[in-house]
C-alpha cells in the first residue's frame, strides 16, 4: 500500500518500483568507480554508460541470459512433447504463449526470462527433462510460468545482467588500477574490488526477495493442479544441482536467482529460501486440494528415494535416451 495515498499497490507496480531503485543503484554504483577509476571525468563517461547500458539491458536482458547459457529456441516441431507440455500449461494459466529454449547441460535447472508475459522465453536444462517425469516437468514449466504471471522475470533478469555487469568492472578497475606505480590508488582499487562483489550481491538480495520463490511454487501448483509433483521435482533435484557443476553461474554468480533450485556458488548470492521449506509448503497445498502429500519425513532419506527413482529416466529426455 503506498503509504501516502492509502493506494494499494499491484504486482506489477510494485515490481515496476522495484525495478527503477534496481537501475538508480545500479547507475549510483557504476558512477562510484568511474570516479575512482578517473575522477570526475569518470564519473560523467560511466554515467553515459550506465544510462545506454540500462536501456539497453531492458531490452534485451532476455536475450543476454538466454544467449550466456547457450540456450536454442525450439518449437512443435522439434521438440513436440516438451513445447506441447509448456503450451498446454500456458493455455491453463492465461498467458500468452512463451519461447521455449532447452539448454545442452547435464546441469538441471530450469528459469524463465523476459520484459513481461508478451515478451517471456522460458528454458529448461537437458539434464533436468532427462531425470524428471512429465508430471515433474510440468510442474516444473509451470514454476516458471507462475514467474512471468507474478511479472518477476524483468527484475530477476536485470539483477542477472547488471550485476554481473559491474562485477567485471570491478574486475578491470583492479587490473586497470595494478599497472599504476601509485601505491595508494592500488590500495583504493583492490579495495574497490573486494567491497563491490559483496554490495552487488546485497542488491540483489534486495531485489529478489525469496517470498517470489513460494510465490511461483504456489501458481505453479495451482497452473499444473499437482503440487505434489512440483515437490517430488524439488527434491530430485536439489542435491544434483549443487552436485553437477554450471559453468554459468561461476562466471557470474548473481545468473544463480534466475533457478528454480539455487546452485549454492555463494551463500552471498542465494535468494531461495531452503528446498526443504519449500518442498513443506507444497505439501501443505497438496493436502487443502486433496491431493497424496509427498511425505518428506525427512529431507535427506526423501532425496535419496526420489534420486534413486530418478535412474528410471524421463518421458521428455530431449535425447531420446
Amino acid at each position: 500500500m503506498h503509504p501516502l495515498s492509502g493506494h494499494q499497490w499491484s504486482d506489477g507496480q510494485v515490481n515496476g518500483f522495484k525495478t527503477t531503485m534496481l537501475l538508480a543503484a545500479m547507475t549510483a554504483l557504476f558512477m562510484a568507480l568511474g570516479y575512482t577509476l578517473g575522477g570526475s571525468g569518470g564519473a560523467i563517461i560511466a554515467l553515459l554508460v550506465a544510462a545506454g547500458m540500462n536501456l539497453f539491458t531492458f531490452w534485451n536482458a532476455d536475450r543476454i541470459v538466454l544467449s550466456m547459457h547457450g540456450a536454442r529456441e525450439v518449437d512443435a516441431h522439434s521438440e513436440p512433447q516438451f513445447f506441447g507440455l509448456v503450451q498446454g500449461l500456458a493455455q491453463r494459466a492465461g498467458l500468452p504463449m512463451p519461447r521455449v529454449y532447452i539448454i545442452d547441460s547435464p546441469h538441471p535447472n530450469a528459469f524463465a526470462t523476459g520484459r513481461d508475459p508478451d515478451h517471456a522465453a522460458v528454458a529448461a536444462t537437458t539434464g533436468l527433462l532427462s531425470m524428471l517425469s512429465r508430471d515433474e516437468v510440468a510442474g516444473v514449466m509451470a514454476h516458471e510460468l507462475g514467474h512471468v504471471k507474478n511479472r518477476d522475470t524483468l527484475i530477476m533478469t536485470m539483477v542477472a545482467t547488471i550485476a554481473g555487469a559491474i562485477s567485471m568492472l570491478a574486475n578491470f578497475g583492479l587490473f586497470f588500477r595494478s599497472g599504476d606505480n601509485n601505491g595508494h590508488s592500488n590500495i583504493v582499487a583492490t579495495l574497490l574490488a573486494v567491497i563491490v562483489a559483496p554490495f552487488a550481491a546485497m542488491i540483489v538480495q534486495m531485489a529478489i526477495s525469496r517470498t517470489r520463490e513460494y510465490g511461483a511454487d504456489r501458481a505453479g501448483a495451482e497452473i499444473s493442479g499437482n503440487p505434489r509433483a512440483l515437490a517430488s521435482a524439488l527434491a530430485k533435484i536439489a542435491g544434483q544441482a549443487a552436485r553437477i557443476p554450471n559453468p554459468v553461474s561461476e562466471r557470474n554468480p548473481a545468473a544463480a536467482q534466475l533457478y528454480i533450485v539455487p546452485t549454492h556458488i555463494s551463500e552471498m548470492f542465494s535468494t531461495h529460501p531452503a528446498t526443504e521449506s519449500r518442498i513443506a509448503a507444497l505439501e501443505d497445498m497438496a493436502a487443502d486440494m486433496g491431493s497424496v502429500p509427498l511425505g518428506v519425513a525427512s529431507p535427506p532419506s526423501a532425496l535419496k528415494r526420489v534420486h534413486r527413482a530418478s535412474r528410471r529416466g524421463s518421458a521428455l529426455d530431449p535425447h531420446r535416451r
